[in-house]
């Protein structure tokens, strides 16, 4: 079930609100909490009832792990215990996501001939496991008291967090399922969220998956396309992923709200970045934390000399790489970050000279660039895609793509409204300004939460303002669900 579905939005989303204030309701708040659960089974058995059984197991081992580990006084102890909850978390990762990975490339290296296992990739996994791996890793450390079960798996379930993150802090989550103001219906929240999962939505439907198609079509075969084609391809890309995940970011942030819960910002305008490392504290900012608090500070951080830090930070670039897919591509794309992490520290007070517009312009040129290697089906289609670029050749934009744009519904309405003419004259007229307008917004305008943060009921006529956008974005959205496509995180 993904959330911009018409069972997710007509059926399961009023029903799980609404459940949930009503049991709240009777004063018994466990009651609220076994609704929440119960709709996020659903949501989650909605992909795989296997894989949900899976997602059980794996709470209830955490859970019970915790437990012990708070009953042991022997530090040797709790510390293999620790290890042993983080080898299972980590091992089921590793064998559901990268067992074929490992399979196909020791068949390439040892010439061996051993068959792929028939596996498929549980949903969330990648997410949900970080977030165990913190709450085990906070109890070790006791950072954290183990919760009550029921409270740990409405906090491990919750449906919003669950395909995509945010990596949401157990200790905050689990405090606001337990703040009693929260559990009455608060309708400036509900507003909030509904608004938040309107231009979410309309980021994924009308914006991400408007411009997929062209990515789609030049990245499997860079070498069939000249170097213009290849640079509106790699610009459409990189505009895709931004309102894919950017309107994921929404959607979890708006139902959140409808909850009475308000769950970390995890995409702060990264396309505003000055660097690489501006970047990635704009970026899935709850992963940056993740690695940041449990793998780079863990290994010495930055207080153990020059060379220690450069090592680590690449080290955190190479696990981020891998944990977004089994690809060398994604390798080498964290890799790459790395390098630039690292070389910003050495010529930080250089770069600082540099005026601010140009270091955006630059970083920005960057991002494209490494998001290219991130798309790529292999390693070999980016040497051809470079080649392609090197070879320096342009002439009229693509007419597959400009007839693609032009047969949207949007772009024939228009026509019949009176530019048929001026389409007819300069077919890639609206595709160019299309995207001309997604670049000056993703520049200079405000995010969507930044604009939620600031909805009142105070200010009625900017408040009716927003209602109004909000019905229009998810009448639209609704209305063009005839092609739903997975969110681009959903792989990871």
């Amino acid at each position: 079930m993904l959330f911009h579905s018409y069972i997710f939005i007509l059926l399961f989303l009023p029903i799980a609100v609404a459940g949930y204030y009503g049991m709240n309701k009777t004063g018994k708040y466990k009651l609220g909490l076994l609704w929440l659960i119960g709709m996020s089974c659903w949501f989650y058995g909605a992909f795989s009832v296997k894989y949900l059984l899976l997602f059980l197991c794996s709470i209830g081992i955490n859970q019970a792990g915790v437990r012990w580990m708070g009953k042991i006084s022997s530090s040797s102890r709790k510390r293999l215990l620790l290890i042993s909850i983080v080898l299972f978390d980590i091992g089921l990762l590793v064998y559901y996501k990268y067992s074929n990975f490992f399979i196909e490339n020791l068949n390439a290296v040892c010439k061996t001939d051993l068959e792929l296992l028939q596996l498929g990739l549980p949903v969330g996994i990648s997410f949900y496991t970080f977030r165990q791996l913190a709450y085990v890793a906070d109890c070790y450390r006791e950072e954290a008291e183990p919760y009550p079960f029921l409270e740990y798996m409405a906090y491990a379930l919750f449906f919003p967090l669950i395909i995509q993150g945010p990596i949401a802090s157990h200790d905050k989550v689990i405090a606001q399922f337990r703040d009693e103001k929260r559990k009455k219906v608060n309708y400036v929240n509900l507003s909030k969220g509904i608004y938040a999962f309107a231009r979410g939505m309309a980021k994924k439907v009308l914006l991400a998956d408007t411009l997929a198609p062209i990515a789609d079509l030049v990245f499997p075969r860079p070498y069939a396309y000249d170097t213009g084609s290849i640079f509106i391809a790699m610009l459409c890309y990189t505009l895709q992923i931004y309102f894919d995940f950017s309107g994921y970011c929404d959607m979890a942030y708006g139902i959140g709200q409808m909850f009475g819960i308000e769950l970390p910002f995890n995409f702060y305008s990264p396309y505003k970045a000055e660097s690489i490392s501006d970047f990635w504290d704009r970026w899935h900012i709850t992963l940056t934390k993740f690695f940041t608090k449990y793998i780079y500070i863990p290994l010495g951080g930055s207080r153990k000399g020059k060379i220690r830090t450069y090592l680590n930070t690449l080290f955190v670039f190479f696990i981020s790489g891998l944990w977004h897919g089994a690809n060398w591509t994604f390798v080498l794309w964290g890799i790459l970050n790395g390098v630039l992490m690292v070389l910003e520290r050495i010529f930080k007070s250089a770069l600082q000279k540099i005026p601010k517009a140009v270091r955006r312009g630059v970083t920005f040129i960057i991002v494209v660039f490494l998001w290219s290697i991130f798309r790529v089906p292999e390693v070999a289609h980016e040497k051809l895609l470079l080649k392609q670029i090197g070879q320096w050749q342009f002439g009229p934009v693509n007419q597959t793509f400009v007839e693609y744009f032009n047969e949207l519904t949007e772009v024939r309405l228009l026509g019949r409204l009176g530019i048929q003419g001026i389409i007819d004259a300069y077919p890639a007229v609206l595709l160019l300004a299309f995207l001309a307008v997604l670049l000056l917004a993703v520049w200079f305008f405000k995010n969507t939460e930044e604009q939620t943060a600031a909805l009142q009921f105070e200010n009625t006529k900017r408040y009716g303002w927003k209602m109004a956008e909000a019905v229009l974005l998810l009448t639209w959205s609704i209305l063009s669900l005839s092609n739903i496509s997975e969110f681009i995180y959903f792989n990871f």
